[in-house]
């Protein structure tokens, strides 16, 4: 099976309509339900045409490369390539070609042919993202939000360390073995829960594949309101409040996140109602993968892409997008600012044998969360590679920008020469890979900053080749230094997210058994999670973690998710489904849960999660809270939130 085909089959970069598709990004309707024309009656029958055949086989693929495949192959610059990503559910599509945006484009389809098309590039039946039963809507004193229980600030769109205080989070190093399973949600027709969950005002928020943002009961999981964003959200939910109280004697509250197609939103927290929505960038393949910062009234919002996969096709010119942060006023949604992680705009810089034009410099996207240094006025974010050569200086690298304008202060790069695309996994003389071709090592992981004894603090960096390091931030980014704790590669090292407590830092690392990218491995993998003395970079323990995937696809025993910290531990979910604590003194197991496993949901239906991949677990008021299946980039799918609370 070529390429091509594999990523197909495997639903990694299927994609269909333009960014100007989703204009009915704030509609809070729910999801437009199948229509009763749907091709494929069931959801054993699509998988099983869909695994036993080639999906160009499938009905939707004629109807595909008839009618769209002239825009979204590389033709049209502001359409994102079919491969851009498969992040749109089928009823998102669907809607688009029947109401949204895209409505005169399917009007030349049938109701069959809509269906066909919707189901083809979202790799999924539309029956399977109707709920068999929907969950239970609050009443009564479960619909009731607790003014008590305002926003912590910490974890991902506050504080990149994700430490959570005793007092606030219930749960530690002494209760942890005393975990069970509260109650479980279902995401339906979901393949990935990536979207990390809040807890605020006795609720759980928490966005999902489809699009859908819930308010959820933290104690039963009914749903309070439910808003539906344009595309898949895979950031966290942040709760932000303001500080004047209104007649009704609550303080304004907002939540606000990103969704796949680069648009952020700030939504009323008690409601569900779109408060505002903004396009933070109009590259077709543009993205939001962090997790928007709140800090002082605003909301700044990084900014990635997936050209990177569009670069796959050799008739695509390679490559536009340079990453950037965005800021926004929290309350009015006026944007303040924005600023480049590649100062200099790409431009033709080589002419292709077949006419084509390569473009740089290009890529160094931002894809974590913005860390706020409140004492200097300064955000620091960690950048990829470039899509194409020459390389720049600011991939690979830790940035600063000062809050109030976004002028960048300074830069430290720390591998030069990263320029890659998903062209090199393909053919050695591909049209688009650059000459660099790698090694794809990203930033991932948000920075920290970690206070020290003497008055000082230092900026804590994790990168995929498995190397963590000590910045000064008071000499512009100069090197302390650094550890390796992994093997690394374009889906190794330090992934999504690092942890820390007090001095002690705690660095995952994802290490899969197997590149997955054409690559020589460089030694042992080292799945599993570390502790470091931030203060010198010396490591403390190691703990790899034991191979239980045997024979089940797409499993890996290592941590791509980003971890969370309680007082002595340190909770990490596993690329093979394992939910872990770990004791932060030694590393050592102290309570454990199979996500993979099958579970009765609040609404009455049974699902199960799978590799946990991005999201890492919010924790308050003793109660546990996880999404978890990341099918996609050949991990376990899955489609639940978990909710743990204390014995």
């Amino acid at each position: 099976m070529n390429l091509w085909r594999k990523l197909s089959t495997l639903g990694i970069a299927l994609s269909l309509a333009s960014v100007r598709l989703y204009g009915a990004a704030a509609d809070t309707a729910p999801p437009t339900a199948a229509p009763a024309s749907s091709t494929l009656k069931s959801v054993t029958e699509f998988e099983s045409r869909q695994h036993a055949t080639d999906p160009e086989l499938l009905p939707g693929a004629a109807v595909y490369h008839r009618t769209c495949a002239a825009c979204h192959e590389g033709q049209v610059p502001k359409a994102p390539h079919k491969i851009f990503l498969n992040m749109l559910s089928g009823p998102t599509i669907h809607d688009a070609l029947t109401k949204g945006l895209m409505v005169l484009q399917g009007q030349v389809l049938s109701a069959d042919e809509r269906v066909q098309v919707a189901e083809y590039l979202s790799g999924a039946p539309l029956l399977s993202a109707v709920p068999a039963a929907e969950p239970p809507a609050c009443s009564g004193p479960s619909a009731e939000f607790n003014l008590r229980r305002p926003p912590l600030h910490s974890g991902w769109g506050y504080d990149n360390a994700r430490f959570v205080t005793a007092g606030a989070a219930g749960i530690s190093n002494a209760n942890a073995s005393k975990l069970h399973l509260k109650w479980a949600f279902e995401f339906p027709g979901g393949i990935r829960a990536r979207s990390q969950p809040s807890i605020a005002y006795g609720a759980v928020y928490v966005g999902s594949h489809d699009g859908s943002v819930y308010a959820l009961d933290l104690a039963t999981g009914c749903v309070r309101w439910k808003f539906k964003a344009g595309a898949e959200v895979r950031t966290a939910i942040v709760p932000y409040q303001g500080s004047a109280v209104g007649a009704d004697g609550r303080h304004a509250a907002r939540v606000v996140f990103g969704d796949v197609v680069a648009r952020v939103y700030s939504i009323d927290a008690f409601t569900g109602q779109l408060r505002w929505s903004a396009k933070v960038d109009d590259h077709a393949n543009a993205t939001i993968t962090g997790t928007p910062a709140y800090h002082d009234g605003s909301v700044y919002v990084p900014v990635s892409s997936l050209e990177v996969t569009s670069a796959a096709d050799p008739t695509y010119e390679c490559c536009k997008f340079r990453g950037s942060i965005v800021a926004f006023n929290a309350w009015s949604g006026v944007q303040r600012w924005k600023n480049w992680s590649i100062a200099t705009a790409p431009a033709p810089v080589k002419k292709r044998a077949d006419g084509r034009s390569t473009y740089a410099p290009s890529g160094a996207p931002i894809w974590n969360s913005p860390m706020i240094d409140s004492r200097r006025g300064v955000l620091y974010v960690g950048t990829g590679e470039n899509y194409s050569s020459p390389s720049s200086e600011t991939s690979d690298a830790i940035l600063a920008f000062r809050i109030t304008d976004g002028r960048l202060l300074w830069s430290r790069q720390m591998l030069k020469g990263d320029a890659w695309n998903v062209g090199c996994m393909m053919a050695p003389d591909h049209v688009n890979c650059p000459k660099e071709n790698g090694p794809d090592v990203d930033f991932g992981a948000g920075t920290i900053l970690v206070p020290l004894a003497n008055g000082k603090r230092v900026l804590v960096a994790g990168q995929k080749n498995g190397w963590v390091y000590g910045l000064d931030p008071d000499a512009r980014g100069k090197e302390l230094w650094r550890t390796r704790v992994g093997r690394g590669g374009v889906q190794g090292g330090v992934h999504f997210g690092m942890a820390a407590e007090g001095l002690r830092l705690y660095a995952p690392v994802s290490d899969l058994k197997d590149g997955h990218d054409g690559r020589p491995l460089l030694g042992p993998a080292r799945p599993g999670i570390n502790g470091l003395d931030a203060a010198s970079g010396r490591l403390l323990w190691s703990t790899l973690a034991d191979d239980v995937c045997a024979d089940r696809p797409f499993c890996d025993p290592g941590i791509s998710a980003a971890v969370t910290a309680v007082p002595g531990a340190v909770i990490a979910g596993h690329m093979d489904g394992r939910l872990r604590i770990y004791d932060g003194a030694n590393g050592k197991v102290l309570w454990e849960h199979d996500a993979s496993q099958e579970v009765l949901t609040v609404s009455g239906a049974k699902a199960h999660g799978g590799s946990f991949g991005g999201a890492g677990a919010a924790v308050r008021d003793g109660y546990l809270a996880v999404n978890s299946g990341y099918g996609l980039y050949f991990h376990m799918p899955g489609n639940v939130l978990l909710v743990f609370g204390v014995e």
